[in-house]
Order: C-alpha cells, then sequence, then structure tokens
C-alpha cells in the first residue's frame, strides 16, 4: 500500500468532518469564549465599544441582583408548566397516530403544522385569545360562569398563557419524534401480547413507553435547554417593545432579562455574565434532567 494511499485511508474521514467543525469553532466556540471575555470588563457600546477590566465585578452584582432571581424563577416556572404537560400530550397524540386511521398522512403532517407556522403570528394570536375584555378564553370562562382573568397582570395567570404558546408549537414536534421511535418497535410484541390478553392500555404501558426510553430521555433533555432559553413568547405576549416582560416583570424570563441589560441599557458586559449564568443552569438541569430519566427508565426496567 502507498503512502498516499494510507494517507488517503487515514486522513479521508476527518477531513469529511472537518468543516462541521470549523464552522462550529467559528459561530460556536469563538462567541462563547468572546463572551466570557465580555463579562470580565465594564463594556458599553454607547462610547464607541469603550471597557476595561472588572474581574468577577458583573458576577458579584448579578448574585445580588433581585431581578435576576425574578427572571430565573419565572423562567423555571414556564418550563415547568410547558415542558411537562407537552411531552405527556406528544406521547399520546404519537400512540392515536400509532394506529390505523383515515387520513392518517395528513393527520401526521397536521400535528407539524404549529411547529412550522411564524413563532409572531402564532404568539399574536394566542396574545388576542388571551385578552381581558375581548379575548376568547374568558368568553368560554363566562359560559361556564367563571370571572374574566386578566392574563397578562398576575405571574400565575401570564405564566399558563406563555406555556400553553409553548406547548402548542412544539408538542406536533415531539409527537413526531416519538411516533417515529414508535415504529421502530416490533410488532410482534404486541401480537403475543394480544394472545396474552394484554388490553391496548397495558400493552402501551407495558411495550410501547418502555420502547420509547432513549426517545424520552432525548425530548426531555433538548425540551429543557430549549425551555430554559425561552424569550421570543414573553416579549411578544407583552404586546409592546419593552423587554420587562410586563409592569411588574411578572412574566420577564432570563433571556429577556438578558435582553434587556444588552441591547436597551446597553451594559453589554452584564448581560454577557446573565449569558454565562444561564448557560450554567441550562447545563445543571440538563445533565440533572439526563440522570434522573435515565435512572427512572434503569428502575423499570
Amino acid at each position: 500500500m502507498s503512502v498516499l494511499t494510507r494517507l488517503d485511508t487515514k486522513g479521508s474521514p476527518y477531513l469529511y468532518i472537518l468543516p462541521f467543525f470549523v464552522l462550529f469553532g467559528a459561530f460556536g466556540l469563538f462567541p462563547l469564549i468572546y463572551t466570557g471575555y465580555v463579562s470580565f470588563n465594564d463594556w458599553n457600546l454607547l462610547d464607541a465599544g469603550a471597557h476595561h477590566w472588572v474581574g468577577l465585578a458583573n458576577y458579584r452584582e448579578l448574585l445580588h441582583d433581585p431581578y435576576f432571581w425574578n427572571a430565573l424563577g419565572n423562567t423555571l416556572s414556564i418550563w415547568l408548566l410547558s415542558t411537562v404537560p407537552q411531552l405527556l400530550a406528544a406521547l399520546w397524540i404519537a400512540h392515536l397516530l400509532n394506529h390505523r386511521l383515515r387520513a392518517r398522512t395528513g393527520l401526521r403532517m397536521g400535528v407539524l403544522l404549529p411547529n412550522i407556522t411564524s413563532i409572531v403570528a402564532v404568539t399574536i394570536v394566542f396574545t388576542q385569545m388571551f385578552g381581558r375584555d375581548f379575548g376568547m378564553i374568558n368568553w368560554l370562562l363566562g359560559l361556564v360562569g367563571a370571572g374574566p382573568v386578566d392574563w397578562q397582570a398576575d405571574t400565575w395567570s401570564s405564566h399558563l398563557a406563555i406555556s400553553t404558546i409553548v406547548a402548542w408549537r412544539w408538542t406536533g414536534y415531539n409527537a413526531l419524534i416519538y411516533l417515529a421511535s414508535m415504529q421502530a418497535t416490533p410488532h410482534d410484541l404486541y401480537e403475543a401480547a394480544e394472545l396474552d390478553g394484554a388490553s391496548s392500555t397495558q400493552q402501551f404501558w407495558r411495550i410501547t413507553v418502555p420502547s420509547l426510553r432513549p426517545t424520552i430521555i432525548f425530548t426531555a433533555v433538548i425540551s429543557t435547554i430549549g425551555g430554559l432559553q425561552i424569550m421570543a413568547e414573553p416579549l411578544l405576549f407583552a404586546g409592546t417593545s419593552t423587554p420587562t416582560g410586563g409592569s411588574d416583570r411578572q412574566f420577564q424570563t432570563a433571556a429577556l432579562f438578558m435582553y434587556e441589560q444588552g441591547f436597551r441599557e446597553f451594559r453589554f458586559g452584564y448581560a454577557s455574565a446573565i449569558a454565562w449564568a444561564l448557560c450554567l443552569v441550562i447545563a445543571i438541569f440538563a445533565i440533572a434532567n439526563f440522570l434522573l430519566t435515565r435512572r427512572i427508565a434503569t428502575d423499570e426496567g
């Protein structure tokens, strides 16, 4: 074997994956490292980008900033309210779509429509539905004798409304992921279960759910990462261009707080510190979520 042939055999795989790492280094790793550098500076773009080194001052200020902790609490609340119902609903929808149905292909494509629709259009429509005076939700509540709710005014009501928007967008997407995994489950298992007299519900919990464990872990981790970065929905839900998340910051998320500090207060150093703190929180929750779901799967197995 010639030197050129050996070089081609050993070097070709690295050349094939090189473009990914080049792009990741340019658009992923470099911004991450540069943001870390900016977070140690007092950086104001309005002053021609003037900056000076302040060390950990931005992080110390962050730890004592009540607005940051309020935003982080709102983020966790909205994430919890949107992620858990979303994944359960996706699992149920995928189970239904896995049966023989008329227009099955159309139904499968239909569940993906909320995800491919513009987030701006979806949020504006839902904001109108959750309107205090003329919203459809309050009209339906009125039919059962419940009083109108000012969805934007209170913390719990605004979190519930924003969580509904997030769940609406991502439930169908997760359902298709579950459906693809369900179709890889051997049909022989269901036939054997039917011969043993297992009901449809028993088949779902004893065969379908255990076979989906890797997929459930994947969707739980991805939903955690996405849910903790939520920004567009609360920004548009407020109906104004002010990124405070309501008059009392009742639905301002951590990403929205970072945007406020960076692009309204022009404190890029402080905004970068928020970005790194949020990255750390996401990493902790994603790892904890992964370990928890894997532990549950192992115990059930």
